[in-house]
């Protein structure tokens, strides 16, 4: 069936999701004592981010996604947020073979939850199988062929005669040979080859080192006496049931097999409704990985799941399945530097892939000479890379090591969430403290920056971070309108700066005269970032006026040209009828040492780790352009000038952040009367979110005539990112804001 040509197009559509359990620990490698961290929301409704049996483990939960790259994306964006959700003293210990353990289990402490019911199942655990054995992590890897693969897979057979129950005997059988070959994926990926102080507290232990101490019998698994098998559904559901009644369970969820059958709360649904994915239990986590497991364990992963549809059972159901369990418990306790007992058969199983990778075209030849190198080569396998490295310092102490790394790594651009970081700075705020609060992320297009927010059963669509359907559809045209915008303000009774509108460029030449004397602003009519402005303060020329008409016009069919107004400009962000934040920007500027040109000068500022491009990063790196260089020449300089010692040296007039300008929070220095004029200005726009620019001569004096301020521009979009990583100055949560706007039912979220 997989060789037919309808089948073919769709045989690598699958889907993807992704549990990851991970201890914290303080930065010197010691279990965490605190209690899970108070930023991450109620882990009750949490959808990311949970807790495990323990109080210090964590459990990491993906989206469903279609694509490998990007449940990874998720899966980097949910640990970077667990991460900069810590204690600053602590991080995730990298390993699934936990950090020394308490010498008394009654230190352990289980996760205190406010479900009763869980804390009760989880002292059961503790008197059942030890607190010890609940301390090992790793990664559940859901997975789930493609709709449309098992669609035409179902057409081109004849057996089954509804999809529910050629469903149902696809997972069954990929469940009855995953069980038999697991042992490869132990071999390739276990990492739990030893374990640290107190995790045996008998002298039942393994002779370490071993492959994987986690997925051998000394792991968390079920007591010999319970026996399950998957020769069908609804064999396993019985078997189950039977276990319960008998008492050799406490429940279903008990039953801790490699893979389990998913599709309900309980094995009765699946019966009813089909199963619709496998959970795979035994995937240690790669510690040499931030994130603990990598694209290329995925791809392979992947690429078995098609390999054991794509070949047959050679022996009955529950003897194939035993087989394996033996087999793997073998492969498990062998060491990381011997070759397999069952090197042969694992030759023979990458020699059948290689096949099917040729057969149906998957294009997935580099993938399988890699993995069968390291069935060659044991050495390159995950549990010999560690022994090694635990042979040199100890493998507590590269743990550490490895954690710090990664602890470092998610702190080091504290305004990008790992995953998504081409996307624009505000809006990877917004995810990450979306993520944080426990509220449901979506990203629909990366590229226009469209995300889906989901609580409960409250859906809201944002585009760039702050643009929601809490706005009229007029209130973005009107704004991004500047004469509509001056218009509006004015008969408000606002002030706005008197100027004239011009829809071709001689029109706009001929009255240089009306301009030549006063400081003016030439503008696109629409515009935003401080795109195709220029500022002329005294004694213009009619050639540089002509040269800001030609930037002007390259942006927009119409210009305005306006006076300029006197004062200092701030940007104030509205949000719901309050202002949150205020924004003192500086025209982008470098200050001399009396040595460098103005072009190193700049060099140096550009290299700031805030500043980048395209609104990837706080700050935008300062250009040295024709608008740059008109503004050196009414200074009398160029870019090859040397300023003096401490010589500020402005190469904008306009004080965008988004054309290099630096940005310093004042919003407690302002004076109450400007943020009332700027909430009634954003209200008289009908807008709720909006970025209003105010000049104002003294912020600290009270407004009490239109003589006091200006309005310039009003900003349907307004960044974000400057507010909540200023150059200087208190950080605002604009983000967390926005949310607070659209979710206030998010518990605690108000706080």
């Amino acid at each position: 069936m997989m060789k037919n040509e309808n089948v073919k197009p769709w045989l690598l559509q699958a889907r993807f999701g992704i549990e990851k359990e991970s201890q914290r620990v303080t930065l010197a490698g010691e279990l965490a004592t605190t209690d899970h961290p108070a930023k991450l929301g109620d882990r009750t409704f949490h959808p990311y981010i949970q807790t495990d049996y323990a109080e210090s483990q964590l459990e990491l939960i993906t989206p469903v996604t279609d694509s490998i790259d990007d449940v990874l994306a998720y899966l980097t964006a949910i640990h970077d947020v667990a991460q900069r959700s810590l204690e600053k003293t602590e991080m995730l210990w990298p390993l699934s073979m936990p950090p020394a353990l308490p010498a008394s289990e009654a230190d352990i402490q289980i996760a205190k939850l406010a479900d009763h019911a869980g804390v009760l199942y989880r002292r059961f655990l503790a008197r059942e199988y030890g607190k010890r054995k609940q301390m090992v992590s790793g990664i559940h890897f859901n997975f789930e062929y493609g709709k449309e693969l098992i669609q035409q897979l179902f057409e081109a057979q004849t057996e089954f005669a509804t999809l529910e129950k050629f469903k149902t005997e696809i997972y069954m059988k990929l469940a009855r040979n995953y069980l038999r070959y697991r042992w490869l994926v132990t071999y390739l990926f276990g990492a739990t080859p030893v374990s640290e102080k107190n995790y045996f507290d008998t002298d039942d232990r393994p002779q370490e080192p071993v492959r994987s101490i986690r997925t051998s019998h000394y792991g968390y698994v079920n007591k010999p006496e319970v026996k399950v098998s998957f020769a069908s559904l609804e064999r396993y559901n019985r078997d189950l049931e039977e276990n319960v009644r008998l008492g050799r369970l406490s429940e279903e969820k008990e039953f801790y097999a490699p893979v389990r059958m998913r599709g309900g709360q309980k094995v009765a649904d699946i019966l009813q409704n089909g199963i619709r994915y496998v959970e795979l239990r035994n995937v240690d986590l790669n510690p040499f990985e931030r994130v603990g497991i990598d694209k290329k364990t995925i791809q392979f992963i992947q690429l078995f799941m098609l390999y054991l549809l794509w070949i047959d059972e050679k022996q009955p159901a529950d003897e194939w399945t035993a087989a394996g369990t033996v087999i793997n418990d073998e492969v498990s306790l062998e060491h990381p530097f011997a070759k397999s007992k069952y090197y042969q058969e694992g030759k023979e199983l990458f020699a059948g892939m290689r096949e099917l990778d040729q057969v149906l075209q998957l294009g997935q030849s580099d993938l399988l000479v890699e993995y069968e190198e390291w069935l060659d080569q044991p050495e390159k396998t995950l549990a010999a890379r560690l022994l090694k490295a635990d042979e040199v310092e100890g493998q507590a102490q590269l743990a550490q090591k490895l954690g710090q790394t990664y602890y470092e790594t998610a702190y080091a651009r504290p305004y990008q969430l790992a995953g998504f970081s081409e996307m624009e700075v505000s809006t990877q705020s917004l995810l990450f403290d979306a993520i944080q609060k426990g509220i449901g992320v979506e990203v629909l297009d990366r590229g226009d920056q469209f995300v889906r927010l989901r609580f409960a059963e409250h859906e809201e669509l944002v585009k760039n971070g702050n643009m929601t359907s809490h706005d009229t559809y007029i209130a973005p045209l009107v704004m991004a309108n500047k004469t509509v915008t001056k218009k509006i303000l004015a008969q408000q009774g606002f002030r706005v700066p008197t100027g004239a509108e011009f829809a071709d460029f001689t029109t706009a030449l001929n009255a240089f005269p009306r301009f030549a004397q006063r400081a003016f602003v030439i503008k696109p009519k629409t515009t935003n970032y401080g795109v195709g402005i220029t500022i002329f303060k005294a004694n213009t020329s009619q050639a540089d006026y002509a040269a800001g008409l030609k930037l002007a016009f390259a942006e927009d069919d119409a210009v305005l040209v306006e006076e300029f107004l006197a004062g200092t400009e701030y940007r104030f962000f509205v949000i719901n009828q309050k202002v949150k934040a205020v924004l003192l920007r500086i025209p982008a500027n470098v200050v001399g040492d009396g040595k460098r040109t103005i072009r190193q000068l700049v060099a140096e500022k550009n290299d700031d780790p805030l500043r980048g491009s395209d609104h990837r990063a706080p700050l935008e790196k300062i250009q040295l352009g024709e608008l740059e260089q008109l503004m050196l020449k009414e200074q009398g300089l160029t870019v090859e000038s040397v300023p003096a010692k401490q010589q500020q040296v402005f190469l904008r007039e306009n004080s965008n952040i988004s054309t290099g300008g630096d940005s310093i929070d004042v919003t407690d220095e302002v004076d109450a009367s400007y943020k009332t004029i700027a909430v009634n200005a954003v209200a008289s726009l009908k807008a709720e979110i909006s970025g209003i620019d105010l000049i104002i001569p003294d912020a600290k004096k009270p407004a009490e005539t239109t003589n006091d301020y200006g309005i310039i521009e009003a900003n349907f979009n307004p960044a974000m990112h400057m507010h909540i990583y200023p150059y200087a100055g208190q950080s605002r949560p604009l983000t967390l804001e926005v949310l607070r706007f659209l979710f206030p039912e998010v518990p605690g979220i108000q706080n």
